[in-house]
């Protein structure tokens, strides 16, 4: 969980991070938003799980891959799986009690891919992903298995010693810097596993990468950390941050101005764990943004809105059912848990077809508030 920034460094703060300038590029004139990115696209969704080895890190990464895959998984994608046996025992368990005490409109529970499925045929670009502070691979597995079926090989690890399982055992490591860099060799093996076809990867799923094409993405420390890896990774080509500023005083060592390629921001409105001067943050983050850049502003989401953890644990529960507005202290409702999903995994499909596959259709739906009033869009 990202930890709320001290009020101190806040109201420090407070004057020197200007909101985003909301007058950025409008629509492509003539080109009509790409809506198929609200549903799932045409290739059904594979996963694997597999473990990958870091020696000279002393890191041994359990890894989740989603993939498109042969027509042939459909049927087994559409039912899918419970999402606690993405996990061994003893953490299949402790995960399905915990989604048992769960609010059952919160989390999501049924995985829709079909594990170790043969993949589709065909070359497809590699998106990385960077879980929150103590959460899991998994955490954003709607958002991984919209993108693998609109063409996507989709990479998450643990970050072992940061994840869910640390924080339930009383344990884990900080919200620092020093975590920061450990959770970037993280995801900068992922890739290099992919890239190098390591044999730890099935070699028709690893075969699936077009060889050159990488995004980035993450949600909560994620974020920061999907920042760095674009900031110091020349494979990178574009990056996704998910309720957090990928540049922050909490955690210094990335620099917007710096990164060369295009940034996308989904903002939660309502997010009472980095707060509006947490949000005004992003703002500053998109309007330093050097090589393009785009934002959507989510009304009533919380931080974990975006997650399919939401409301697991009592951590976890800002972004489903009653809260109070970080905005103004008044009580409301959540925006619908499902749907906050969906919103982040349109746009996060969006936002790649955009920068890494060149689709106007996809540039045009980032500049559709969809839906509006709930979503405000910016692009520069």
């Amino acid at each position: 969980m990202f930890v709320r920034l001290s009020l101190a460094l806040l109201a420090a703060l407070a004057t020197t991070t200007a909101c985003g300038d909301d007058g950025g590029a409008g629509p492509d004139a003539g080109v009509a938003p790409d809506l198929s990115v609200e549903a799932a696209g045409p290739f059904a969704v594979g996963t694997a799980t597999v473990t990958l080895v870091d020696a000279a890190r002393s890191r041994t990464l359990p890894t989740q891959l989603w993939y498109p895959a042969d027509a042939g998984a459909a049927a087994a994608a559409a039912t899918g799986f419970g999402v606690a046996e993405f996990e061994a025992e003893p953490n299949r368990t402790a995960y399905a009690d915990l989604l048992a005490a769960a609010d059952p409109s919160c989390a999501t529970r049924t995985a829709h891919a079909a594990r170790d499925a043969a993949p589709a045929a065909g070359r497809f670009p590699l998106i990385a992903v960077s879980h929150c502070h103590q959460c899991t691979r998994f955490s954003t597995a709607t958002v991984a298995e919209r993108l693998a079926s609109h063409g996507y090989l989709v990479i998450a690890v643990d970050h072992v010693g940061n994840t869910l399982w640390d924080q339930l055992a009383g344990g884990g490591l900080p919200l620092d810097t020093t975590t920061l860099d450990l959770r970037v060799g993280d995801v900068e093996r992922a890739i290099d596993a992919v890239m190098s076809l390591d044999p730890a990867i099935p070699r028709p799923i690893a075969q699936l990468f077009d060889g050159s094409t990488v995004g980035v993405m993450g949600h909560s420390f994620g974020a920061v950390t999907a920042g760095k890896v674009a900031q110091t990774d020349a494979r990178i080509d574009a990056a996704l941050a998910l309720a957090a500023p990928m540049e922050n005083p909490l955690l210094p060592g990335v620099t917007v101005a710096s990164i060369a390629h295009p940034l996308g921001f989904v903002l939660a409105v309502e997010d009472n764990s980095i707060t509006e001067l947490g949000n005004n943050l992003i703002r500053g983050n998109f309007d330093k943004a050097t090589a393009g850049a785009w934002k959507a502003e989510v009304a009533d989401a919380g931080h974990w809105s975006v997650s399919d953890l939401v409301g697991v644990t009592s951590g976890f529960a800002p972004g489903c059912g009653a809260g109070t507005r970080q905005t103004d202290g008044q009580p409301f409702t959540y925006l619908d848990a499902a749907t906050g999903r969906g919103i982040t995994a349109a746009y996060a499909t969006a936002f790649f077809d955009a920068y890494l596959k060149a689709e106007p259709g996809a540039l045009a739906y980032l500049d559709a508030a969809r839906p509006s009033p709930t979503v405000t869009v910016v692009r520069k």
